[in-house]
């Protein structure tokens, strides 16, 4: 089985594609968002027949009743009504940067937000430049790497330990993104300890904020931590953070699952 640092490891050998273009501490930007990219594709391949199929059932509906419809179909509360995937992008190396446009387009609105606040519109053009001309190799290299089988936990730790790199890189502090895991799960055990009678009835449901989220770590093992107390609970998570980049990541772990 392959564990979070190999796959963090893959993806951050990506990185040897920018130098040259890119200064050590931009590599996030390109990096961060096409690994949302990649995993929302990877989680999408399995229903994204389906959701091409049902679209002409919905042509005529309004966008609000078009994205319900067809978040339905794929399962999650986004998706993708492009023809392109990863596999297709690559399909088409001359055409790769008006593919990849299309492709980001073709989200439903709560996932394409995500990719707007990495801005990475900007970042397309720039690879695809002659001068540079390393978006298809980028593409292509993520097209490689197969992120549809790690749970949600796993994949926030790929986040976090990619961020904490592109941290030492431009000698940033990761701390201002995320919080350790070992310190999230000591204050998810202290915030809930007093409430573990309460938390194992059957039905109850309880509401949790965290208004600094950062990627989301203390959302994540806080649901984690009621799932495994009482399988019959529900949590409902809420966060707020400031960082546009650590909100996209936290917001796409949220519509995954």
């Amino acid at each position: 089985m392959t564990t979070f640092r190999e796959k963090a490891d893959l993806i951050w050998k990506v990185a040897d594609l920018l130098r040259g273009d890119y200064k050590q501490s931009d590599y996030g930007k390109v990096i961060l968002p096409m690994t949302v990219l990649r995993r929302l594709d990877c989680v999408l391949a399995p229903t994204k027949q389906q959701v091409l199929d049902n679209l002409p059932k919905v042509a005529s509906h309004k966008e609000t009743a078009k994205d319900l419809f067809l978040n339905n179909v794929a399962g999650f509360n986004f998706h993708n009504r492009s023809k392109f995937d990863f596999d297709k992008l690559v399909a088409d190396p001359d055409n790769v940067s008006s593919n990849l446009r299309n492709y980001i387009n073709g989200f439903s609105t709560s996932a394409r937000e995500i990719i707007e606040y990495f801005s990475f519109d900007d970042h397309i053009d720039r690879m695809d430049d002659p001068k540079a001309d390393i978006l298809f190799q980028v593409v292509k290299a993520f097209q490689e790497i197969d992120l549809s089988d790690m749970e949600s936990m796993e994949m926030g730790y790929v986040f976090e330990d990619l961020i904490r790199r592109f941290a030492e890189q431009s000698n940033e502090t990761a701390g201002e993104h995320f919080t350790p895991r070992e310190v999230i799960k000591l204050m998810v055990n202290v915030l809930f300890n007093e409430d573990r009678d309460m938390l194992t009835q059957e039905g109850i449901v309880k509401t949790m904020y965290d208004p600094a989220s950062g990627t989301g770590g203390m959302l994540s093992v806080g649901e984690a931590y009621i799932k495994e107390l009482n399988p019959k609970a529900e949590l409902k998570v809420f966060g707020q953070e400031i960082n546009p980049e650590s909100y996209a990541i936290c917001k796409s772990d949220m519509l995954i699952k």
